[in-house]
């Protein structure tokens, strides 16, 4: 476990997008976030916030508080004092933070060649995998997923806006390529990348040095790299998300998947309710 010295941690409150405490919520990105804090050790709030208030207009979004302590400039340590800043997605949080002295540089032992393994694997997850999680959840599911991210608004309204994100996430879809396969192409290439994962992630179970119930790592490494972050939140978010039932059903097919999240979830995520066996 990679660790911090806890002086150098300010108060964090995580915007999530929903409320509540103890449990995870659909978005891999919050999920990716919360475990990039953990493995470091630091300690922080969740919220739900709102995206009018989001930097960005995205969730997640983090406010922190207090910044005596770490490397950030004068003006944001003296701004933090007062109101907090705030810092939004995912992956500029963790480089922000970790250039503030909050979070450890998880890659800083990795040579360039590892390096480019770990941000090919983030890309293949972000760049192609959520496009198609997307069109599982926002076109095939489209109520459970409606309901779920839009739980704030009173129904008429639901009704309303999500018939926006609806056309909009399908105009995305279609420019972007995804739209442009057939349901049964895109469950096909969804599959195949889950399954590239399970091998690769075999291949690291086999050579960790740990025991059967410590976590082990994507790239076979004794510490986690930002990659990590990325796979374990993908890998949660499908198995706490009713509105993904193939993608639940494809995961629950590769044990390695399985032991993989389950094991990070029990060292890192012990107080928060787990996804049902």
């Amino acid at each position: 476990m990679v660790s911090q010295d806890n002086t150098k941690h300010p108060d964090i409150t995580v915007f999530r997008g929903w409320k509540g405490t103890g449990h995870y919520v659909w978005s891999p990105y919050v999920i990716k976030l919360e475990a990039r804090l953990r493995f470091a050790g630091v300690k922080y709030t969740v919220d739900a916030g709102s995206l009018k208030a989001a930097p960005r207009g995205k969730i997640p979004y983090i406010e922190c508080r207090d910044l005596s302590f770490t490397s950030a400039p004068a003006a944001l340590r003296e701004e933090s004092a007062q109101s907090g800043v705030l810092l939004s997605d995912s992956a500029l949080i963790a480089k922000t933070l970790s250039e503030w002295g909050v979070l450890p540089d998880l890659n800083s032992y990795l040579d360039p060649v590892q390096r480019s393994h770990d941000m090919a694997l983030i890309a293949l997850l972000e760049n192609k995998l959520y496009f198609y999680h997307t069109f599982e959840r926002w076109i095939q599911n489209y109520y459970t997923m409606r309901d779920y991210a839009l739980w704030s608004m009173p129904y008429p309204v639901r009704v309303v806006v999500g018939l926006l994100i609806f056309r909009n996430n399908r105009a995305m879809l279609h420019g972007q390529g995804t739209g442009r396969f057939t349901a049964e192409e895109i469950a096909l290439l969804r599959h195949e990348i889950w399954e590239e994962l399970s091998a690769l992630l075999t291949t690291s179970r086999f050579s960790s040095r740990g025991s059967n119930n410590d976590p082990f790592w994507a790239l076979g490494g004794e510490h986690p790299t930002e990659a990590d972050t990325c796979l374990f939140g993908f890998i949660v978010s499908v198995l706490i998300c009713t509105a993904a039932p193939d993608s639940q059903k494809t995961i629950r097919g590769f044990p390695v998947l399985l032991d993989y999240a389950s094991r990070i979830h029990d060292r890192y995520f012990p107080d928060y309710e787990k996804w049902a066996t």
